[in-house]
């Protein structure tokens, strides 16, 4: 698109948005007002003002002309100087030399070109040294004569009224635009918050408000949210129900092949064993982080609980690095459970593993690295759905699990507001795993 550059520069929230499209047309018919008063009207009248003046100076210049001398000059002037308001000077003591104004003086610009269109012989205009008045020379035959008065009588006075009316009234309109805005996005931006605490798997309390579509999109968020955790609910209690129920039969079962020879059982006990830990597994994805209640916690604290829990169990686990130690609100049953599902995979399928932290301004990153074959890139987003094993891409010598460790621990990012990303060690050879955790 032509202007796709545009998209760089404009707000991306709402509010600026909202008040982009408000404040752009008033600034932009502030200008153009500005602009049409300024060249069309005010410039206009000033010329008018100054033309007017001309005449009368110029009355006075040829009274001065046609007089014997600068005395008789004097004498003929005087009356008409008095009734025009205009002092006279002949001969000019400290004529004028050259033209002075201030740099914002606008009209002074115009009065200065006017004057010196329309009379011959000026030496100079002084405007700055009295802004009040106007004072010029002119070059007679004989001798310079110099003329002062009043510079309301060449400008419009007050001309900046309607300006400084202009922009008060844009202010004004501008603080009720700003009070407005600001009520009716308040409902949005608690919409917002409301979605995004339920996506990290936390139920805060909102009530619809706002215009009607606001409303309507907050009902209908509401009436998500029930479905949503009502079949979440529903599918952890068929889960743990499974789960449960079939703990009774493995236990007997388990009782049942003590009884039998060692050697014969062997097999059948390597499957029992393997029926529990899936059972376990499916118990885990169940729970998925519903029993945990965010609090803060240092998350540097928890990794090294990690670590230490893991070499406790006889794993070969150990910190590589930590950057940057402050509280966050996790959920750390839910994020411990996550990490050991990923140092169970590393150890499981590598000869060690190496557990990292980066603490950022927006989010935690727990990095999980091992040395063993990794994971192919294509198949990285099938390894990270449930009941997945890619036993080609990891070996299975040391024990497969059911497909749930990964999927768990992506669940588990998620509902902080993260991800799990899967890509190749660098340092160790292996996968490396990322849980992002936005703060």
């Amino acid at each position: 698109m032509t202007f796709d550059w545009l998209k760089r520069y404009v707000p991306r929230s709402l509010y600026g948005r909202a008040a982009l499209i408000l404040l752009l047309p008033v600034v932009t018919i502030q200008l153009v007002v500005s602009v049409v008063f300024i060249q069309r009207l005010f410039e206009d009248v000033t010329e008018q003002m100054t033309d007017n003046v001309v005449l009368e100076l110029a009355r006075l210049v040829d009274l001065a002309e046609a007089a014997p001398d600068p005395e008789a000059a004097r004498v003929a002037m005087a009356p008409l100087a008095r009734a025009l308001e205009i002092e006279s000077r002949y001969p000019d003591p400290d004529p004028v030399r050259g033209d002075s104004r201030v740099f914002y003086d606008l009209s002074g610009r115009l009065v200065i070109r006017t004057l010196r269109a329309s009379l011959d012989g000026i030496t100079g205009i002084e405007l700055a040294e009295d802004d009040s008045v106007v004072e010029l020379s002119l070059a007679l035959l004989e001798a310079p004569i110099g003329f002062t008065f009043d510079r309301n009588r060449v400008s419009a006075k007050n001309p900046h009224q309607l300006l400084v009316l202009m922009i008060g009234t844009s202010l004004l309109m501008t603080i009720i635009a700003y009070l407005f805005l600001r009520n009716q996005i308040r409902p949005i931006r608690r919409l917002a918050e409301a979605a995004t605490a339920f996506g990290r798997g936390r139920v805060v309390a909102y009530r619809p408000a706002g215009a009607t579509e606001v409303r309507s999109a907050g009902a209908a968020f509401l009436d998500m949210r029930q479905r949503i955790t009502r079949q979440i609910d529903q599918r952890t209690m068929m889960l743990s129900g499974i789960s449960h129920d079939l703990r009774t039969p493995l236990t007997r079962l388990r009782l049942g092949l003590s009884l039998l020879d060692e050697a014969e059982a062997e097999a059948m006990t390597g499957d029992v064993a393997e029926m529990q830990k899936m059972l376990d597994a499916f118990l885990d994805f169940a729970r998925d982080g519903a029993l945990d209640d965010p609090v803060e916690i240092d998350p540097a604290v928890l990794l090294r609980d990690v670590a230490e829990n893991a070499s406790r169990a006889g794993q070969a686990v150990r910190i590589h690095e930590i950057d940057g130690a402050e509280p966050v609100v996790l959920r750390p049953l839910a994020i411990t459970r996550a990490l050991d599902n990923l140092v169970g995979n590393a150890v499981r399928y590598g000869d060690r593993a190496e557990l990292s932290l980066a603490v950022g301004r927006k989010a935690l990153v727990f990095t999980v690295e091992d040395n063993g074959p990794g994971i192919p890139e294509a198949a990285r987003a099938d390894a990270i759905r449930p009941f997945s094993r890619l036993d080609p891409a990891r070996n299975q010598d040391r024990g497969g699990g059911v497909g749930l460790g990964l999927s768990i621990a992506m669940d588990i990012a998620r509902q902080h507001g993260g991800t799990l990303r899967l890509e190749d060690s660098e340092r160790l050879g292996g996968l490396r795993a990322d849980l992002v955790v936005a703060r």
